[in-house]
């Protein structure tokens, strides 16, 4: 099983190229921005065509991973999940929360906030990176966490 580490320059070519495309092609034709934790956080209260096109976006997120496991390398259908769900359920709660607070994720400020040169977004995804680089650092290194 190819380990998450490695560096796959092509796969990696072909799935920005489609994750930037996709995002031109939201902006070009409905001319919202593609951040997805706008986008899913907004589903619930959405009504009439905002609603459809953000149920369509979603749709097509997990349909994409779907194709991705059936059609992909034999590899890829098989996950391992190494953490405790718990720790798993907090971290992704406290991202969550981070999202909201910060106005956006990684797909909105760091794909769609930086191509269009937003000093928002930038400074945004400075920070998020940073601080996702430290939060490993110490998980694996001072806490002894991790693979």
């Amino acid at each position: 099983m190819p380990v998450a580490t490695e560096f796959t320059p092509v796969s990696a070519l072909i799935g920005g190229t489609l994750i930037g495309t996709s995002a031109l092609i939201l902006l070009f034709f409905i001319g919202r921005i593609a951040g997805i934790s706008g986008i899913v956080g907004n589903l619930i209260t959405a009504r009439g065509s905002d609603f459809v096109w953000r149920l369509t976006f979603t749709l097509g997120l997990i349909a994409g991973a779907g194709a991705w496991l059936y059609l992909g390398p034999q590899e890829s259908q098989t996950i391992q999940i190494e953490s405790n769900m718990p720790l798993m359920l907090l971290a992704g709660l406290i991202v969550g929360a981070g999202t909201r607070l910060g106005k956006g994720c990684t797909s909105g400020h760091g794909v769609c906030g930086i191509g269009r040169v937003s000093p928002r977004s930038l400074t945004a995804t400075v920070v998020f990176m940073s601080v996702a680089g430290m939060t490993v650092f110490f998980v694996r290194h001072v806490l002894g966490g991790g693979a």
